[in-house]
């Protein structure tokens, strides 16, 4: 055991010796750590949680178990591991566990060492499971900080590009960077190497299917459940319902796929919007829409990314406005009005409906500025809002229209 602890030390030394993009984030990491409550960063796989961790730690004495190993896995025991700890990180102060939910009955591991004073960061790529253990085991003994890939300004940052109206010159790289991140994604390995992005996230896409959904459910039919994350993908920004893809795939149940669905988002790989109702039964039985966590998976899954551009854009909307904070089913909705015109997002504070987002890569056809226009004026007037905003690609410019002002703003803005 203390081999393996050991291996990891160097291993985490030679992490802390990289480059790396400090993220734009409103975590005050030195608030984090004085605090006694268990630091769960959480988010999908190769996100750059560890880096976020490692980052936050490396001018403090830290031990490091890394759960993403199989040799740790197969030899542990906790009480010798603690004992090893203690010889590896001579006077410790604080212990990161990486990509925890590994570890079998880990939550019950963690709450005996934050019981016993041990002050932790931990991370973990599992929605559901993190979700519901920590809620169980950890009740009121942790604080959440939910990483997803590059934002857009990372990208800017990652490029050493500051965005400026005043010089054509450089409009038009940020144009050409805008068109690479929307088409590309931001995982942060596929950003470093644009050259092997395709492939990295192919082979990543794969990995988070087969192992940390089929592997971790002991699903049997792993075609199947593969299947509907390739149509997911192929389909991402459209509207689904489980009936429909339980028709449509051929699967043996509707309960099927509805088990399908939920373990395809808690490795937060795909999200399902739904559908804003006043009536909770009516918002429950409408279809949802799918997004995918990163445009780059669309690219990598070699479609056609030609006809998807207002899609991709819809998508990246969406991460965006995860980023910030807003949730599906709780703050985050899209609209269908009565005569089926669509407001792609309705955000909420509360019970107050506060934004009406459309999202449209080229508004400058008269007829497709009326389209979005329209359903954005009456679905303010139905939901009484009258904060309302058009994000494009390029297009910046104020619409007045029925009383009410609509903002038009393009995505390097928003």
């Amino acid at each position: 055991m203390k081999t393996i602890l050991l291996n990891q030390r160097n291993e985490r030394d030679e992490l802390l010796s990289r480059r790396y993009l400090l993220r734009r984030t409103k975590i005050d990491a030195e608030l984090l750590l004085s605090s006694h409550l268990i630091k769960l960063i959480t988010g999908p796989r190769r996100v750059g949680k560890s880096t976020q961790a490692l980052l936050m730690l490396k001018d403090k004495n830290f031990a490091y178990l890394n759960f993403d190993n199989q040799s740790l896995l197969q030899a542990w025991d906790a009480d010798v591991v603690m004992r090893m700890l203690d010889d590896v990180y001579p006077g410790y102060e604080y212990i990161l566990l990486d990509e925890v939910q590994n570890l079998p009955a880990w939550d019950l591991w963690v709450s005996t060492l934050y019981r016993g004073g041990k002050n932790l960061v931990v991370t973990g790529s599992n929605a559901k499971m993190l979700s519901s253990e920590m809620a169980t085991a950890l009740t009121g003994k942790y604080v959440q900080v939910e990483m997803l890939p590059f934002s857009l300004t990372e990208y800017f940052d990652w490029n050493s590009f500051v965005p400026s109206s005043a010089n054509d010159g450089l409009q038009a790289e940020a144009s050409a960077l805008v068109d690479d991140y929307l088409r590309n994604g931001g995982y942060p390995e596929a950003v470093i190497s644009r050259q092997l992005a395709g492939s990295y996230l192919a082979t990543l896409f794969d990995s988070i299917v087969w192992k940390d959904v089929a592997k971790r459910h002991n699903v049997r039919n792993v075609t199947d459940l593969n299947n509907l994350a390739e149509y997911l993908l192929s389909n991402f920004c459209n509207l689904i319902s489980a009936n429909d893809l339980t028709s449509e795939l051929g699967f043996a149940s509707v309960n099927t796929t509805k088990k399908f669905l939920d373990y395809l988002h808690e490795p937060y790989l795909f999200y399902y919007l739904p559908r804003y109702n006043h009536k909770l039964k009516l918002m429950k039985k409408a279809p949802r829409k799918v997004y995918v966590v990163d445009n780059g998976f669309v690219a990598a899954k070699a479609f056609s990314l030609s006809d998807k551009l207002g899609r991709l854009l819809e998508n990246q909307v969406f991460i965006e406005l995860l980023r910030r904070g807003y949730d599906p089913d709780k703050s985050m909705f899209y609209y269908r009005l009565h005569n089926d015109k669509e407001v792609d997002f309705v955000l909420r504070r509360g019970t107050q409906v506060e934004c009406l987002i459309q999202v449209c890569y080229d508004m400058s056809s008269p007829k497709t500025e009326k389209r979005e226009t329209d359903a954005l004026v009456e679905c303010g007037a139905e939901l009484n809002c009258s904060n309302l905003y058009v994000v494009t690609n390029r297009d910046e410019r104020t619409i007045d229209k029925k009383g009410f002002t609509i903002k038009v703003v393009p995505i390097m803005k928003f």
